[in-house]
């Protein structure tokens, strides 16, 4: 279930990015946040006291989570768009961006890794910060690749 589920996510990773369509991207991200979901629920195995405290907050983060995603589409809307007449400083700049984006996105899942650890427990926010880069490091693996290296 996790390992198709997780496919289906790495595919709507791709071709969001590569839509022109503004409507067709939100279509894509509203998808993948559901199966992104349906793949936590899975993983965490949360009782009913769990769930409750939990979900309220994984929703706030998501919603945190979703400006980070917005923020990434653009750079790699600025990427393809400088792509081919890539200058030294657009470069320095893409990159600086990327990082930055890199390290808000571990600032966001530290910061609710806390939440869930004081609403819930250790174990089940460990268990989610592990899903949830287990998740974002596939996406990212898979972005990765279809991104063609600067020219």
């Amino acid at each position: 279930m996790i390992r198709k589920a997780l496919g289906f996510l790495c595919l709507l990773a791709i071709a969001s990015p590569v839509l022109a369509q503004r409507d067709a991207i939100e279509i894509l991200r509203s998808d993948f946040r559901t199966n992104k979901t349906a793949v936590l629920t899975d993983a965490l195995d949360l009782n009913e006291a769990e769930s409750a405290a939990f979900w309220p907050i994984y929703r706030e983060y998501e919603a945190e989570y979703s400006k980070n995603g917005d923020k990434r589409l653009a750079l790699i809307q600025e990427y393809a768009a400088n792509y081919d007449t890539m200058t030294d400083e657009t470069a320095k700049g893409l990159v600086k961006q990327s990082f930055a984006l890199q390290e808000e996105r571990i600032k966001l899942i530290k910061k609710y890794y806390g939440k869930v650890e004081k609403a819930v427990s250790v174990k089940v926010a460990a268990r989610w910060a592990q899903a949830e880069s287990a998740i974002n490091s596939i996406v990212d693996a898979q972005i990765a690749s279809e991104l063609p290296l600067l020219k």
